[in-house]
């Protein structure tokens, strides 16, 4: 059975959250039960000294919040319907595109990909003032919820945009955004990211938002991406060319090591050539006032010449890890009168140390700051949109 099945098999509801953390709790702590219900008080005695003050408290706190929580927590009767009209190759498809209400599928996918996948990209509204409507009660309609929100009157006259003025402008859009979040790390594996587009109006309270639901230590980066030019109409302070890429984890000790392409300016430093492939030397010497005695001894240069690194100076492997490299022909010996190592007697060596650093499959950590020549542009997006649907954009 392939996912597209799995995901039409859906039922009517899915499970009530509630009640799967009380059994949850009820298995870890069956002493918190009584008559069917979770003693809360009981719950505080056994967490001690682990329960945070009520009047002093840190966290991220805005009107609505309780009510955000339910909309997670509250089951669903949405069912997805198959539009094989319109579907291409629906028989022998890998992709499935929904079309509805995201909160709605987040509820639903939460039977059969719990807990299953790798990746999440989210691409949420900034909140930049423009109009956006998400309600968390979707038995009302759409003119219910623009009275409930005030941005109509109760003759259903428009009275207010979502606008800084108003005093839940972030209020509303984090009330949007904390259970689309809850229920989106419910489908993360251990191992899964998720990574969330966002610019500086909201960038600040993302992340507290983040930190709350995926846990402050599953921050992983606030990648930078250089998304325009800058140019176009003068602003009255500053031309912000950039916008944010939060990036979490679902549990960073089960995170593998990331890896990305090098840039073309990183690939150039890698000059030299034998035949392991291409290298560039790196000083084996680096400043660091440490007094770890470890990464300080003494090595024999070419012509018998006694060094060690000089004050403020350590060794990048210990002693081990040098000879290792030395066997293995990964160390270069190259003459100076300014290195950082000194002789023994404390005069200035003859000789510096290299380690070679070969480029390998061209791959290196994520940089946390993504130029234009890596990732592009908005505008270079807006064309390959326009290419691949000839014209015909939303």
């Amino acid at each position: 059975m392939n996912d597209k099945e799995l995901i039409h098999e859906t039922p009517g509801s899915t499970p009530d959250f509630k009640t799967e953390l009380a059994a949850q709790l009820a298995e870890l702590m069956p002493e918190v039960v009584a008559d069917g219900k979770i003693d809360v008080i009981k719950l505080r005695e056994l967490l001690g000294e682990d329960v945070g003050s009520e009047t002093e408290r840190f966290g991220l706190f805005w009107p609505g919040k309780k009510r955000a929580l339910r909309a997670a927590q509250e089951p669903t009767t949405a069912t997805l319907r198959p539009d094989k009209a319109n579907s291409k190759d629906w028989d022998t498809t890998q992709n499935v595109f929904i079309e509805g209400d995201n909160l709605e599928v987040l509820k639903i996918l939460q039977k059969h990909y719990h807990n299953k996948i790798k990746l999440i990209y989210i691409d949420p509204p900034y909140n930049t003032g423009k109009d956006f409507v998400y309600p968390d009660n979707y038995k009302e309609g759409l003119e219910t919820y623009l009275e409930w929100t005030r941005q109509v009157n109760e003759e259903g006259k428009k009275v207010s945009t979502n606008s800084e003025s108003e005093g839940r402008y972030h209020s509303n859009w984090l009330n949007m955004m904390y259970p689309r979040l809850k229920l989106a790390r419910n489908l993360l594996k251990e191992d899964g990211l998720i990574i969330i587009s966002i610019d500086d109006t909201e960038v600040a309270n993302l992340r507290r938002l983040c930190d709350e639901v995926f846990g402050e230590n599953n921050f992983l980066a606030n990648f930078i991406w250089n998304s325009s030019t800058g140019g176009g109409i003068r602003s009255r302070y500053v031309n912000v060319s950039h916008q944010h890429l939060l990036m979490y984890g679902r549990s960073v000790q089960n995170i593998e090591t990331l890896y990305a392409p090098l840039s073309e300016e990183a690939v150039a430093q890698y000059r030299s050539v034998d035949e392991k492939g291409r290298y560039r030397d790196k000083d084996f010497a680096w400043k660091n006032a440490s007094t770890n005695t470890n990464q300080r001894y003494t090595i024999i240069a070419p012509d018998g010449e006694e060094i060690i690194p000089k004050p403020g100076y350590l060794l990048r492997f210990v002693r081990e890890r040098f000879e290792s490299e030395l066997a293995d022909g990964n160390v270069t010996f190259k003459r100076t009168r300014t290195g950082p190592f000194n002789k023994t007697d404390g005069s200035q060596a003859n000789w510096n140390i290299y380690i070679k650093k070969y480029l390998g499959d061209s791959q290196g950590a994520p940089v946390s700051v993504l130029p234009r020549s890596l990732v592009g542009l908005n505008n270079d997006g807006t064309i390959e949109i326009q290419e691949l649907f000839e014209g015909r954009v939303f």
